[in-house]
């Protein structure tokens, strides 16, 4: 087996692994090799912003991954892209540039992890902030993250925020500023109408330096230990496998679902488990692959009584020959535009102290993320619970490291959960039927009228919902028995070893995950 040594090894060059392989080989004495399963980001769809609805769907960028049936969500599998490329999902995500509320942060240490909390960690979002607007003490200018505001209005962007306004929710121009709370346009990760990928924000800087070596299609395939001691990364490269040598630390930046999972062939999980697969139990952590949260999305679709939307403009050859060419020429129009140009955070219970609920507002609509879109003139609206209860898990269902693992999302099985995801879908309808929003609406498609009583709505969530795809918590920070890393991500029992991304978040966020990852 080939082998060669480095002071770290990053195995993932996602949202979090381009951030922590960029980092530490800023100090030049470090030798870091960063592994990536996928390949180069040298595509055009990945760079293109919208382009995002064609890498939704691609295994060549993409791990494809589908969830096991949930009997709360109708028996279903629920499809979940996620990143296989350098960038990892940074690089075929919706764009959309959210930190979530401080007193997610607040939470976090509260649970016991010291230094987590929004006063500590708002320094490194500042840090790694680019901002092309917004001036203040809230925001950095500095940071290799851009974010941009989009490219041009949209007259139903603004009937939204308008009609959100009727229904007493504020308008909010900055949803990482002072309060999260309101109605406007979504902020991207974009740089003059081109995707600002964890990749190209801290990788491309940093290729120049000698003491960074990036190593693309290599499947990580286990962690050797010396003892206690995380020693090596056994990698799958070119045909051969090969060993990396750490003499410092490994870090495990593979994400929500192949983090655990490479933790679990490599003998650290529920012990039970990992024997029951012939696995040696090195550590036996049996939080590993527990406390999986993703954000559930209810979507609602909308015919449009006007030709505005992306559906009107991709159904005619003149249109689509426009849109590309104000792309080449002045990178505006619809090609620059997120999965969700507009949106609001909101509270839908008496009791809630913050917003409870996020809407994505899309100039189209299509059956599903990544779908064809619908042959009519349409919009979606949809919604999903900030900060759900539910609980799933990740677990390991064979020893070969190319099988995925089984994903276990468990959405909906709490009732809270599904008190807050009905009340936000009532929230979107009061919202539509508002007069600005209301005047381009020419009836509801999903739902649909005959979709009325809290009955049909519970039904209509459980048979319909999709990820939005923000999963986290599979390797736990915190200090109580299910817990995986401590505060300083180390893993629990075990040396030279971290898990840096956000699988360690012990709560979701309020928000999408990316900001929070690079944090």
């Amino acid at each position: 087996m080939r082998e060669e040594e480095f002071d770290y090894v990053v195995v993932g060059a996602g949202s979090a692994g381009c951030a922590v392989a960029a980092r530490l080989s800023e100090v030049p004495r470090n030798r870091v090799l960063l592994l990536e399963t996928g390949g180069s980001d040298r595509r055009m769809w990945i760079h293109i912003p919208l382009g995002y609805a064609k890498t939704m769907s691609d295994p060549d960028v993409n791990w494809c991954f589908y969830t096991e049936p949930d009997a709360a969500t109708g028996d279903r599998r629920i499809y979940w892209p996620r990143g296989k490329v350098l960038g990892g999902s940074s690089s075929i995500n919706g764009l959309i540039y959210i930190r979530g509320q401080p007193d997610d942060y607040d939470h976090w240490a509260a649970l016991g992890n010291e230094g987590w909390d929004w006063r500590s960690v708002l320094p490194f979002f500042l840090k790694s902030e680019r901002q092309e607007r917004i001036v203040g003490p809230l925001h950095g200018r500095d940071g290799p993250l851009a974010v941009s505001d989009l490219s041009e209005p949209h007259p139903l962007c603004d009937a939204l925020i308008e009609s959100a306004v009727q229904q007493g929710i504020p308008r909010n121009d900055d949803f990482n500023g002072s309060t999260q709370e309101g109605a406007g346009y979504y902020q991207l990760n974009t740089s003059r109408g081109r995707r600002c990928s964890a990749a190209v924000a801290f990788l491309r800087p940093a290729r120049r330096r000698s003491n960074l070596k990036i190593a693309t299609n290599a499947l990580a395939t286990r962690i050797v230990f010396d003892g206690t001691r995380a020693a090596a990364v056994e990698f799958f490269q070119d045909g051969e496998s090969r060993l990396a040598r750490a003499r410092a630390e490994i870090i495990v930046s593979a994400g929500t679902v192949n983090s655990p999972h490479l933790l679990q062939l490599s003998g650290i999980g529920p012990g039970e488990v990992l024997r029951g697969m012939g696995l040696h139990v090195v550590k036996a952590l049996p939080g590993v692959g527990e406390n999986l949260q993703d954000h559930y999305q209810v979507r609602s679709v909308y015919q449009c009584n006007q030709p505005i939307t992306l559906n009107d403009d991709l159904r005619s050859i003149w249109r689509k020959l426009k849109i590309g060419m104000r792309y080449l020429l002045f990178r505006r129009g619809p090609l620059t535009f997120s999965a969700g140009q507009a949106g609001l955070f909101a509270r839908t219970q008496p009791r809630s102290a913050r917003p409870d609920v996020q809407f994505h507002f899309l100039t189209f609509s299509a059956d599903g993320p990544g779908a064809a879109l619908h042959d009519f003139s349409g919009f979606t609206l949809s919604v999903c619970q900030l900060r759900p209860r539910s609980r799933g898990r990740v677990q390991i269902r064979s020893i070969d490291p190319r099988s995925a693992p089984a994903i276990h999302p468990n959405y909906l099985t709490d009732a809270d959960d599904v008190a807050v995801t009905i009340a936000g879908m009532k929230l979107g309808r009061r919202i539509a039927a508002a007069a600005p929003l209301r005047s381009f609406i020419a009836r509801e498609v999903e739902p649909g009228d005959r979709v009325s009583s809290e009955a049909d709505l519970v039904s209509f969530a459980r048979a319909k919902g999709v990820s939005i795809f923000h999963p986290v918590g599979t390797c736990k920070m915190g200090n109580d028995p299910m817990s995986v890393v401590d505060s300083r991500l180390r893993v629990h029992g075990l040396q030279g070893l971290r898990v840096v991304d956000a699988s360690i978040m012990p709560t979701l966020v309020s928000g999408n995950t990316h900001a929070a990852a690079v944090m």
